[in-house]
């Protein structure tokens, strides 16, 4: 398997490693990868049966969980912990992050991992959810290949800030015993309504929100700045991923709190980093620069 070395937009050098193309289906699938999809089955399923065992408070309780555990994901996993965007005393921060392990996307090392991965490697072979390798790719089927982002990245070497905190190895260790009590307890609380309507249709509309930002905004929609990437803003799937789709202005600038950098531009993840810098509780907000604004501006 042969290698080059590449220039990335800051001009520090990076490896790409070209491979075969890879056989998602009939290759060796390891317990995590069956796990995994185990899930994303369960929970589209469920989601299919939700017009069977419809009620529309169990609806309520669906779009209610979708939006909870969406923007966990976007306020905590993504810019608190991945890009430190902010800081939170712990007492807030942990519940964001636990609430973020029932939009059932993996625990906080790992989501945090692959992502930072993806910042440093975007659309190159080492890319975790590389476009290059197809939308369907991109949109889901890396999640399911965890030795082919092994392959591709190598340890988890790039999250040593969380794993140095006893909390986050907890929910590393536990994850799978929190999902099963979460969703037996639904069960328990509202029957089979409210697994389908809520965990499943709920889950779907999370997965999804997630998922195409990391396809769809590398490959439609508009670029705001010159990046060295394919990153795009999708304004239309702004309310489904809490502001995250304006992916181009998060490309050009990572360390921002917020993405929806015009007033126009929806951005409900930086309307609650706002909101708790307006109480004192969200310190050290990062926002672009007008110099930084400037050097990736198109030119006119």
């Amino acid at each position: 398997m042969g290698s080059e070395t590449k220039e990335d937009g800051s001009g520090s050098s990076r490896n790409t490693v070209h491979k075969e193309k890879r056989a998602y289906l009939f290759r060796e699938w390891t317990r995590i990868d069956v796990m995994r999809a185990s899930a994303v089955l369960t929970v589209h399923l469920l989601c299919a049966l939700a017009p069977f065992n419809y009620k529309w408070e169990a609806l309520r309780f669906g779009f209610t969980l979708a939006l909870v555990t969406g923007i966990s994901i976007t306020f905590s996993y993504h810019r608190n912990l991945t890009h430190k965007s902010f800081k939170l005393p712990k007492w807030l921060e942990y519940p964001f992050a636990y609430s973020a392990l029932f939009a059932l996307q993996g625990h906080t090392i790992d989501w945090v991992s692959t992502h930072r991965f993806h910042h440093q490697f975007t659309d190159s072979d080492r890319d975790p959810h590389s476009p290059i390798e197809g939308f369907w790719f991109s949109h889901v089927l890396w999640i399911f290949d965890t030795a082919y982002i092994r392959e591709k990245c190598g340890g988890r070497n790039n999250v040593m800030d969380l794993k140095l905190q006893w909390f986050y190895r907890f929910l590393q260790k536990t994850t799978g015993y929190h999902i099963m009590a979460f969703w037996t307890l639904v069960y328990l609380w509202g029957g089979l309504p409210y697994l389908t309507c809520g965990v499943g249709v709920g889950g779907a509309i999370g997965y999804h929100g997630t998922w195409f930002v990391n396809s769809a905004c590398h490959i439609c929609g508009s670029r705001a700045w010159n990046t060295k990437d394919t990153s795009r803003n999708v304004w239309w799937l702004a309310p489904l991923t809490m502001g995250e789709s304006w992916h181009n202005n998060h490309h050009a600038f990572e360390a921002s709190a917020r993405h929806g950098l015009e007033w126009y531009q929806l951005d409900l993840t930086w309307y609650l980093v706002l909101f708790f810098q307006t109480l004192g509780l969200a310190t050290d907000v990062k926002l672009p620069s007008e110099a930084q604004r400037r050097k990736l501006a198109f030119a006119r």
